[in-house]
């Protein structure tokens, strides 16, 4: 065997940076290992995490796997802010530039976003619809094991083979062999495959969930509307991740085998790889927006102590946003020639979109007016996130315009939009639903002070970062600029925004120490509604933290907002009497496709034939032993439950 060809290329030539991250890994790894061996924590891993369906620690892992990967691509935006600090540095090599700029995007979008997303919605929607857990418990935990062992197999290629490089976007033909010869781009292939894969199971698992499992009485129309941000996005999974499979696949075909799908020749088509990617890559922003939206929403009626103003227009906004976010993927190449016609098309549903935006944050304006609100960490990014997205949001609408976008496109100024959107629409959300939501799971709140000095040095720190970007780019400043002169003038502002790059890793870094320190000394909470009361929704009606069958009696809803009510007419939501509880069993099945998923993933990007068709074979076993198993899961007893009850303090309510 060669093993040269599983040698990067920065440690053949000394690269401190490769070096360094080599050495970390083996490093945090082996200290892993000695502590889980020092302490005896391997059966209780085991049998806790590695092979638990429950719900609520799916959640957490996926939670988990996002913080992690956050100061991945965090690393990697820094990155690149030091090599751009000043004219002519040196700090990364060109290729190590490209590479690092590819897994910025991929790691920030899949790898720490979508499971930050996917983490809250395991925590929140079972909870907030009244069910015991979701629908298919079991596919709940391949889905996460195939998302972190994608991710996994992504992420070695910095260490093993070659990076990715060719833009987190992988255009054609730069992405091909010709262009990539090295096996960067094969990670990338089938890394995504088997990730997007475990996430469309995922949307898959919640549309069921949500539809077939709320509480008695819970009609679509009384739905929490995080619930409802969840079901729309889990429908535009459905509809938009075959495609990056299988556009995945082809290119996975072109590099591998030889086909010619995205070539210059043969037949081939590489407009056809930008626009499968783009008729996946817009409605995958509006996936990872939309459940933000929701966390928002909730957060803001909370801590306003309303009502959220425009209940129904809200929805319809939500599933205006979700059609219109299928017919707006040209924008994003209006400058590679498909005439005035099309792109003309392509600029008025862009435009578009803008309304039922603009719907939504009138709506969370109307919610605010005469409403009494508490200035909690959470309610703080809610509050924080309205104008800077609604920033981002302008930008986008001049870039929706065509004629300027030939302007504005390849420059700084589309790379501040993209950031100007995602992050105080996503990354504020998923910290300020973390923030919201951690009672459920760890029985006690994060600490308020330390919360907000960390949501202070983020936002401005965001702002300092990327408020710089849009004049830079006006400026004539392109985008994957590997390096720049003097006499360009770009310096002072790229130096601006690089401080403010390592104020963002600071806050970060605040964020992650506030999470072990409350672990240490938060108080512990000893009620459900651990907000001052405040709670409206049925996740706020059991217990902290949430016991493994989150209801001793299934509530039963009138309205919406029915423990908001409950609380106010002091009546409970919980009538039948308490009776034996069935729960789906622990199974290590999922931990171990994914692991071979991981292996067979390894062995494709290599060409390894032989061993990849051992590890397809061991896919197709476990897929048989699962279709012969009967597995009918456990009951929890009568004497059990109102023993766990007891110990909480008494009824649900």
């Amino acid at each position: 065997m060669n093993w040269d060809k599983f040698i990067v290329d920065g440690l053949k030539h000394g690269d401190p940076l490769i070096i360094g991250a080599v050495v970390s890994i083996v490093l945090v790894s082996i200290a892993i290992v000695a502590g889980l061996t020092y302490f005896k924590k391997w059966g209780y891993l085991w049998r806790e995490w590695l092979t638990t369906v429950d719900h609520k620690k799916i959640g957490v892992m996926y939670i988990i796997s996002a913080l992690v990967m956050l100061f991945r691509g965090g690393a990697d935006g820094l990155m690149l802010r030091m090599q751009l600090a000043a004219p002519e540095m040196k700090f990364l090599t060109a290729q190590h530039y490209n590479e690092i700029f590819s897994a910025h995007g991929i790691i920030m979008i899949l790898f720490m976003a979508m499971p930050f997303i996917i983490g809250i919605m395991n925590v929140v929607i079972p909870l907030q619809i009244g069910a015991r857990d979701v629908a298919f418990p079991r596919l709940n935990a391949v889905s996460f094991w195939l998302f972190f062992f994608g991710a996994m197999l992504y992420n070695i290629a910095f260490v093993v083979g070659g990076a990715p490089d060719a833009g987190w976007t992988s255009y054609f033909p730069l992405a091909s062999t010709e262009f990539s010869p090295g096996v960067g781009n094969n990670y990338y292939a089938i890394a995504l495959q088997i990730a997007g894969l475990g996430t469309l199971m995922t949307g898959v698992n919640f549309i069921v969930t949500i539809l077939k499992m709320r509480a008695p009485g819970m009609t679509l129309m009384r739905m929490p509307m995080f619930t409802w941000s969840t079901l729309i996005t889990c429908i535009i999974i459905v509809f938009a991740f075959p495609v990056l499979t299988v556009a995945l696949a082809l290119m996975m075909f072109d590099r591998l085998f030889g086909s010619q799908f995205f070539t210059m020749t043969n037949g081939g088509m590489d407009m056809l790889w930008a626009n499968l990617f783009w008729v996946w890559g817009h409605p995958e922003v509006y996936i990872v927006i939309l459940p933000a939206f929701g966390i928002y929403s909730e957060i803001i009626s909370t801590f306003s102590r309303k009502n959220l103003y425009g209940y129904k227009s809200m929805v319809a906004s939500m599933a205006v946003i979700s059609l219109l976010s299928f017919l707006v993927w040209v924008h994003h190449f209006y400058t590679m020639g498909q005439g005035a016609a099309v792109n003309s098309f392509f600029s008025i549903t862009t435009m578009l979109i803008a309304v039922p935006t603009g719907v939504k944050i009138f709506n969370w304006l109307f919610t605010l007016r005469k409403g009494k609100i508490v200035f909690t960490t959470p309610m703080m990014y809610s509050l924080a996130f309205i104008p800077i997205f609604t920033l981002g949001g302008v930008t986008g609408v001049m870039l929706a315009m065509a004629s300027a976008d030939y302007q504005y496109h390849n420059t700084m100024f589309l790379v501040a939009h993209f950031h100007y959107v995602l992050i105080p629409g996503t990354v504020f959300a998923v910290i300020a639903g973390m923030y919201y939501w951690f009672p459920l799971i760890a029985g006690f709140k994060l600490d308020e002070r330390q919360g907000k000095a960390a949501f202070w040095t983020i936002a401005i720190s965001f702002n300092v970062t990327f408020l710089p970007l849009f004049f830079l780019g006006l400026d004539g400043m392109t985008r994957r600029q590997y390096t720049y002169s003097a006499e360009t003038g770009f310096g002072p502002l790229n130096l601006i925004a690089t401080i403010g790059s390592v104020g963002l890793m600071i806050g970060f870094a605040m964020l992650v120490y506030n999470i072990i320190w409350s672990f240490r000394h938060a108080p512990r909470e000893t009620k459900g509604d651990v907000w001052d009361g405040a709670g409206r929704t049925l996740e706020w009606a059991t217990h902290i933290p949430v016991p493994v069958y989150n209801f001793a009696v299934v509530p039963e809803v009138d309205r919406l907002d029915a423990f908001y009510f409950a609380k106010k007419e002091k009546r409970s939501l919980f009538k039948d009497k308490i009776e034996k509880i069935h729960m789906p069993s622990n199974n290590g099945q999922p931990f171990i496709l994914g692991a071979i998923f991981f292996f067979w993933g390894f062995f494709m990007v290599f060409s390894m034939w032989k061993s990849a068709i051992v590890a397809g074979i061991g896919v197709l076993i476990l897929l048989a032993m699962r279709t012969f198993e009967r597995d009918h899961g456990f009951y929890i007893p009568v004497d059990e439950v109102k023993k766990t009850e007891q110990s909480y303090g008494g009824d649900s309510v």
